[in-house]
């Protein structure tokens, strides 16, 4: 039975489409006429289309991800805008190879994904680890590259308005929605040139029927398969003098993948004026095993051990079923505009069972058994944008009201198997409740202002709700002054959010160490046997970010920025450094921690970028990403002050391409990205210790060339090879050398529309 919590947060979801109403259209615009009527002269674009405008924002076109076709993940091309970079969630490299979207090196936990302006939360079934990190691949990879429309990425200020876990910034997958009929089918086939990596096929289709005069049908289906990294594909890495004859192991290479989506949408104009969608999804993501454990360095190529027999097979060791179903209403009125949804995301996260603790942390232990975590999300939001005067200007005002619930089940996950009792926790999980649950409720309000002929104002207000942490209030201002018609400069500042996540609230959830994870004490005394309880008490992580950049759009095509970034980042969520107690059990001292909120950390920088028409048919693209600073500020057990990477990002990336139109229907695409050093933690940010034989990721570049030909029928075909040169980038564990880079590879891709 459902609990009162998720029936209240479902009741409150539906009521949210009206919260605001949805008024008849002719009777709204008489009642308008018989009073008082501003009528502006000027056409003002909503806050959240001004804010779109902003230095920190990116778009990535259709025709964008044709012309660099994705192997497997958005992720690949997303990488490659301004501020971004793909890294492990942590920055002690556990799980090095599960790199996710990071913005402004921020972390990817505070990273948004959305599908169609709808937030992604499968991942947060995922368990968090004591260092913050995750064994999960992110939530970028639930659309096929081929059914997207465009993808925008918003970093920095701009990006506060959308609530919970943009404190980095957000990335909005925007599917193909097309008003005509048609068929669409899409091959693609990539192929390593070293048998050590896994080759990729992928397919996909879209099928738009227009069913009658106001209704229409889409039904869109994927399918991609990676194979995972062969087990030696790091065995490079260990010196023959480092072995012995029965016992010779490195790091895992990459995590294979099979991907299976299909969605179906039914659009409904219930007059010219309001629109239904109605939209079912059902996808299911196998990782296929490479040898990767928490801990590192297990895989053998000849062991008879389980791990490495997996490995050797590419057994499908994890599963997530993600199913979705949500309604969509737009409006178009005489007053504004009104948009509102309510979406249902459900997540089986099913992995075989792994050690909880010590020397077997993260590594699996029995392929017979599954661990099991379900979680089930609402999503609700009402927005209504209205043009009016405001302070004696023309404004386009914005009022919104947005909920999310969360309910993770841990009934079938592992267990902790102690007995003892700290506070209302116990630390013998298997007695303590398995669900946890969390209700946000938000309203927020912006304007667009056009102060004047140059000066243009967007204030923002928003205050949260949550069951869990109570009250939270967010907001900023964002403008832009044009110079003249080609320097503009443009700036904001913005306090975002993120709420606690349900793992280190749970009661369920012990996470454990028998002394590698624990901190040291003051006299240098190591720690054993800790534990690390919920909290319910924990406040939501937020960020001061703010920006300030000129841009230039002149002569020859000429577009250029530069930006400078800074984000003062608070209350950051990790397992706590401070002991808050002990417990003898039978003859054993057991140290208990729990998750906390530490003070202080700063990410700065700045980005750049340059686009030019060399010739007609020829232009030039060039972005490029400088971190001046990204530390976390930490006070260890023995009350030293250190400070850690928030996460392992490069000193600084430099993505060029040249869009080259050699003909009519030709289109040549060579490309780089040169990334520059990655410095490894100096500290071990849950021990507190200074972190020995570091290793620094040296800088690499990596050049790909692209080429696509459209034909008259509606097909097209695109082939090209990607890291040209073969920079082999390996993983070993050791420091920042956390994960590996593919080597050079050959793709087809063959796309027709019928």
């Amino acid at each position: 039975m459902a609990s009162p919590t998720f029936r209240l947060a479902c009741g409150t979801a539906l009521s949210l489409l009206s919260v605001i109403g949805i008024p008849a259209a002719p009777a709204f615009a008489q009642d308008a006429e018989a009073e008082d009527t501003v009528l502006l002269d000027t056409v003002v674009i909503s806050a959240e289309d001004q804010i779109k405008q902003a230095l920190g924002v990116s778009n990535i076109s259709a025709e964008d991800l044709e012309k660099t076709p994705v192997v497997n993940d958005v992720a690949e091309i997303i990488r490659k805008m301004p501020g971004v970079n793909l890294t492990g969630s942590s920055p002690s490299g556990q799980r090095g190879n599960q790199r996710q979207i990071d913005i402004r090196g921020m972390g990817p936990g505070n990273t948004l994904i959305l599908i169609d302006g709808k937030p992604v939360m499968s991942r947060n079934s995922v368990k968090v680890g004591r260092s913050g990190e995750s064994d999960t691949r992110g939530d970028s990879n639930w659309v096929p590259a081929e059914l997207i429309d465009r993808i925008e990425v918003i970093r920095g200020p701009a990006a506060a308005r959308y609530g919970s876990g943009a404190a980095g910034g957000v990335v909005n997958i925007i599917t193909k929605k097309p008003e005509s009929d048609l068929f669409q089918i899409g091959l693609h086939y990539n192929l390593p040139e070293s048998n050590l990596e896994g080759e990729t096929v992928r397919t996909d289709f879209l099928w738009a029927k227009r069913l009658s005069d106001n209704l229409s049908f889409r039904l869109t289906g994927g399918y991609n398969k990676t194979e995972p990294d062969d087990p030696s594909r790091n065995a490079a890495t260990v010196l023959p003098e480092e072995c012995d004859d029965d016992d010779c192991s490195w790091e895992a290479g990459k995590e294979g993948v099979v991907n299976k989506d299909v969605t179906a949408m039914l659009s409904w104009d219930l007059d010219n004026r309001n629109r239904l969608d109605f939209e079912l999804g059902f996808s299911r993501q196998g990782g296929l095993y490479a040898g990767d454990t928490q801990l590192g360095g297990s895989v053998t190529e000849n062991g008879d051990d389980l791990i490495s027999d997996l490995a050797r097979r590419g057994a499908e060791t994890n599963t997530m079923r993600r199913s979705t179903a949500a309604v969509t209403h737009t409006g178009s009125y005489d007053w504004g505009s009104l948009k509102s949804y309510v979406q249902y995301e459900h997540t089986n996260n099913s992995r075989l069972k792994e050690g909880t603790a010590g020397s077997g942390e993260g590594k699996i232990n029995s392929e017979a058994e599954r661990d099991i975590a379900t979680l089930d999300a609402v999503a609700a939001k009402s927005e209504a944008i209205m043009e009016r005067a405001l302070l004696g200007k023309p404004a386009a005002i914005t009022l919104g009201t947005e909920l999310r619930y969360e309910r993770l089940d841990l009934g079938r996950y592992s267990a902790s198997s102690l007995n003892f009792d700290y506070g209302d926790i116990s630390a013998d999980a298997e007695d303590n409740d398995p669900i946890s649950e969390q209700t946000t409720i938000g309203l927020y309000a912006e304007a667009n202002i056009e102060w004047s002929d140059r000066l243009t104002l967007t204030p923002a207000l928003r205050a949260d709700w949550a069951d869990t942490y109570g009250a939270n209030l967010s907001g900023g201002l964002n403008a832009t002054y044009a110079i003249n018609d080609a320097w503009t400069i443009k700036g904001g500042v913005a306090r975002a959010f993120k709420s606690p996540n349900l793992y280190q609230m749970s009661e369920r959830y012990v996470y454990a160490t028998r002394g590698g994870g624990c901190p040291y004490l003051a006299d240098g005394t190591r720690l054993s046997n800790c534990r690390v309880l919920g909290n319910a008490d924990l406040d939501p992580e937020t960020s001061i970010n703010a920006e300030l950049g000129v841009a230039y759009s002149g002569a020859n095509g000429i577009d250029a920025t530069l930006t400078y970034f800074h984000n003062d980042y608070h209350d950051k969520i990790q397992a706590g450094t401070q002991r808050v107690g002990t417990v003898v059990e039978d003859g054993t001292t057991y140290n208990v921690y729990q998750w906390t909120n530490i003070p202080d950390a700063v990410v700065s920088g700045l980005e750049g970028s340059f686009a030019a028409n060399l010739a007609s048919n020829l232009r030039l693209n060039v972005n490029a990403t400088y971190m001046i600073e990204s530390e976390q500020k930490l006070t260890t057990q023995a009350g030293n002050e250190i400070t850690v990477p928030l996460s392992l990002v490069p000193e600084y990336t430099v993505n060029a391409s040249l869009d080259w139109q050699a003909t009519d229907r030709l289109t040549v695409t060579p490309s780089l990205t040169h990334y520059g050093k990655i410095e490894a933690s100096r500290y071990n940010a849950t021990t507190g210790t200074e972190n020995s034989d570091l290793t620094d990721r040296g800088g690499y570049t990596l050049v790909n060339l692209g080429v696509s030909y459209d034909f008259d029928n509606g097909a097209r075909v695109s082939a090209g090879v990607t890291n040209l040169f073969d920079k082999s980038i390996l993983r070993s564990g050791d420091g920042a050398e956390t994960y590996n880079e593919p080597g050079r590879a050959f793709y087809l891709g063959l796309n027709k529309t019928f």
